[in-house]
């Protein structure tokens, strides 16, 4: 996979998520998130090019739940997600969720 630089800051986290791949589930980690784009651990294999859907709790107790995503890469049992499919709701709880990270992280460096 050739280096690129992503459109879209991500925000280190670690949360439990579950997964669904055609019939089967999954359990794991997500560990950075965007509005584009998940790094995630699990125990179902997935493969690139795969959909699935998604379900985290985020850090503030908000569910998100994103209908489909696209498996980018594979490394071990990590998986690159790029999301696609969400609704309106999610996208104004990852917004919120990332805008007070923001403004936490401003705040300590201060």
């Amino acid at each position: 996979m050739p280096f690129m630089i992503r459109p879209v800051r991500r925000f280190p986290v670690c949360c439990p998520v579950a997964y669904r791949a055609g019939l089967s589930k999954g359990c794991g980690t997500v560990w950075n998130i965007s509005l584009s784009g998940w790094r995630l651990s699990g125990d179902l294999p997935l493969h690139v090019g795969q959909t699935c859907s998604l379900c985290v709790t985020l850090s503030n107790a908000k569910r998100v739940f994103v209908v489909a995503g696209i498996v980018r890469w594979v490394r071990g049992d990590e998986y690159g997600i790029e999301t696609h499919v969400s609704n309106a709701t999610t996208q104004a709880r990852m917004v919120q969720f990332f805008q007070h990270r923001t403004q936490e992280r401003t705040q300590s460096a201060s």
